[in-house]
């Protein structure tokens, strides 16, 4: 079995982002850059299937500039067999890069695509949806099990009222949720292994497909910042202020 794990560049969590000046975007010169932490997720599920012996093959893929190789050689350094890097200048829109990764599927024909939910950077959490649709495949979101079987997979997932497990029939989609992380870091060893792992470079323009953005980024704020909030004298005052202030209870 051959598991595909699309993974995304973004600035690192510990990063406090901020706009540039004119709010056209978020400033990332000399931000730290790391692998989106629910795409590190997927890719530890997927090392760990293929260390139960139910995969043969995990390939990482990601979509974005030169720079973005340093994130595929941490997705090797993890346990990816090989890496593949579709070279785009532009900043690509979820439509876009599910369009890449469906052009990418058909060439390499995996068994099973897991996906991180969303990325921190946009809070989408469109893109396995997208990509589900492109290629008519089935797909489970917010996983918090995945079981392999011969022709099919079983994944529990979270919903309001509790646990659902879905069968879903290979090939298929799954995109997963902050219950699969079991962190694992590369080790130097494994570091100086990813350098001879096989990473390859297509141009996004060779396959072919519309990438055209159809959303315009306006504008970047921060929050408002919050008040301080006050010191009450008593607990008869504090009831009062939330009923008759806040309106948090009647």
């Amino acid at each position: 079995m051959k598991i595909l794990v699309p993974i995304k560049r973004v600035v690192d969590y510990n990063v406090k982002v901020r706009p540039l000046p004119d709010n056209s975007n978020v400033d990332l010169n000399n931000a730290k850059m790391s692998v989106n932490p629910f795409c590190e997720i997927a890719l530890e599920e997927a090392v760990r299937i293929k260390e139960a012996g139910n995969a043969e093959e995990v390939i990482a893929i990601t979509v974005g500039k030169s720079e973005s190789q340093e994130q595929l050689r941490t997705a090797l350094a993890l346990g990816a067999d090989r890496a593949i890097l579709v070279e785009s200048e532009s900043l690509l829109e979820p439509l876009a890069i599910s369009k890449v990764v469906a052009k990418i599927v058909e060439q390499e024909n995996p068994d099973l695509i897991i996906l991180g939910k969303q990325a921190i950077d946009g809070d989408n959490n469109q893109t396995g949806q997208m990509l589900a649709a492109l290629l008519d495949y089935p797909q489970a979101t917010n996983a918090s099990e995945i079981n392999i079987n011969d022709g099919s997979v079983n994944v529990t997932r979270e919903i309001d009222g509790g646990l659902q497990t879905l069968k879903l029939n290979k090939p298929a989609i799954v995109t997963t949720d902050l219950r699969l992380n079991e962190p694992r870091y590369a080790s130097l060893p494994n570091i100086m292994k990813a350098k001879k792992k096989e990473l390859t470079v297509i141009n996004i323009s060779d396959l072919g497909l519309d990438t055209n953005p159809r959303t315009e980024l306006l504008s970047v704020e921060l929050p408002p910042s919050r008040d301080a909030g006050i010191i009450v004298e008593s607990v008869d005052d504090l009831i009062e202020k939330l009923k008759n202030e806040a309106k948090v209870i009647s």
